[in-house]
């Protein structure tokens, strides 16, 4: 081994390499700044009087007659 490996701190690793708590803190920070982001702009289209653009399931029935 060379000395470079055998002389570094303990403590530096761990800033170099994320926990596994670090990065699912991380990601989960990521997520809720994604949907409020997703929230506002529902909220801004509907303020504008905008159709949702929502990504999810369609409707059941329309409320058009359809028949």
């Amino acid at each position: 081994m060379s000395k470079d490996v055998e002389n570094r701190d303990p403590a530096a690793a761990k800033v170099e390499q994320p926990s596994m708590k670090d990065r699912r803190v991380a990601r989960a920070a990521d997520k809720l700044r994604e949907n409020l982001k997703r929230r506002k702009q529902q909220l801004r289209a509907r303020r504008a009087g905008e159709a949702d653009e929502g990504i999810g399931l369609p409707a059941a029935k329309s409320t058009q007659g359809d028949d």
